[in-house]
């Protein structure tokens, strides 16, 4: 049950004091064996569980995650995209690129996310911006937009470099602004890709190199890595009952095990809350020259966030909507917007529309309405 209180005028402030009768699991805190580890909710950010997750560590391959959000709000999907001889020449783990091969920006995008491609960031990287040193800037540019502050990205593979470095909190929140844009998802959480023959190889067939997505309950990403100096690495994703979570291991000696450890125990201690059903009113709003005088603003669809025991009480929401409006209004115009806070942060936002249509007074009905309200006044004032 979520109980709203008033605060302002123009804009009302709702504070959401949530309760339920689940009971939560006890905090029996994870034992993991990765150097650093977080779980985190991608909807809020809310860190469920964090070990050494702000020291500067190697990411490996775990990288290309940002080497993909770049590529969607940079590039064009259906560029076919040239093999140069330094994309081919890339060494580490590979999609087997020969030089002057073509391939869409697409089929790139999968050989990279699903078998770690090297060679394939390096021709994403030189066709989107002309070189890997400038697509590495434009990578770290994002992640520091985003508030993965204490990463620096030098390439776009995750090969070693003493300045290319991350933090397991910053993978995390990578991972979920990734998950805001429907392709990244679709891409992470494919598990197996057949790549269309080019002129100079034949098929590729391909299989997601990331094991949570067959034994791991609602796996849907996101990316391995390994090199000598970062160790085993792993960003997993997971999402049940609108419940979508981040887990990243750094320099894991067990990374399925420490990853399934950590989702398990998120899992435990999140339940999904119902903020908003779609058609709950959020509003009553006067109509100036309508037809009706009132109108009701309902939400245009559900908001389901997760809460736990300890955070309950963090949510708000800011309804920001004007306080008169004009006839006409058409059912279903937009006319404001509810937004959802935790801990001050913005996490889910609902379109605020017209519960009916309101037709304009004609003009004599508006006359009339003007004489009335003079005729109201001077009765309550000097009768």
């Amino acid at each position: 049950m979520i109980k709203k209180k008033k605060i302002g005028i123009s804009t009302v402030v709702l504070m959401l004091f949530i309760t339920t009768s689940t009971v939560f699991a006890a905090a029996n805190y994870p034992n993991v064996t990765a150097k650093s580890a977080i779980v985190m909710d991608a909807a809020t950010g809310k860190v469920i569980y964090s070990k050494a997750a702000k020291e500067r560590r190697y990411p490996a391959s775990t990288t290309k995650m940002m080497s993909l959000i770049v590529a969607l709000e940079h590039g064009n999907l259906d560029d076919v995209i040239t093999a140069s001889p330094n994309a081919a020449s890339t060494e580490g783990s590979s999609l087997w690129l020969t030089q002057g091969e073509q391939m869409t920006m697409t089929d790139l995008l999968y050989g990279i996310m699903l078998i770690s491609g090297n060679d394939a960031t390096v021709a994403v990287a030189e066709h989107v911006s002309g070189s890997v040193q400038k697509f590495a800037e434009l990578m770290t540019e994002k992640a520091h937009a985003i508030g993965a502050r204490d990463t620096n990205f030098t390439n776009s593979s995750g090969l070693p470099d003493p300045n290319h470095y991350t933090t397991a909190h910053d993978l995390a929140r990578i991972a979920a602004y990734g998950y805001k844009n429907p392709l990244f998802t679709q891409i992470v959480s494919t598990e197996h890709k057949i790549l269309p023959p080019t002129v100079k190889g034949d098929i590729r067939d391909l299989y997601n190199e990331n094991k949570m997505l067959w034994f791991y309950e609602g796996g849907n990403g996101v990316k391995t890595g390994y090199t000598d100096a970062a160790g085993r690495c792993l960003v997993s994703g997971a999402k049940r009952d609108n419940i979508q979570l981040i887990a990243v291991v750094l320099d894991s000696e067990t990374m399925w095990d420490d990853s399934k450890t950590l989702l398990d125990f998120a899992f435990s201690q999140l339940k999904p809350e119902t903020v908003f059903n779609q058609g709950d009113i959020l509003k009553t709003t006067r109509v100036a020259n309508g037809k009706s005088e009132l109108l009701k603003l309902v939400a245009n669809t559900s908001i389901i966030l997760p809460v736990s025991e300890k955070d309950k009480d963090e949510f708000s929401t800011v309804i920001d909507a004007p306080m008169i409006l004009e006839a006409p209004i058409t059912k279903g115009q937009k006319l404001g917007v509810a937004r959802v806070f935790y801990n001050n942060t913005e996490v889910a936002a609902v379109d605020l529309i017209a519960d009916e249509s309101v037709e304009r007074k004609s003009f004599f009905g508006t006359l009339v309405a003007s004489a009335w309200n003079i005729v109201t006044f001077f009765l309550k004032n000097f009768a």
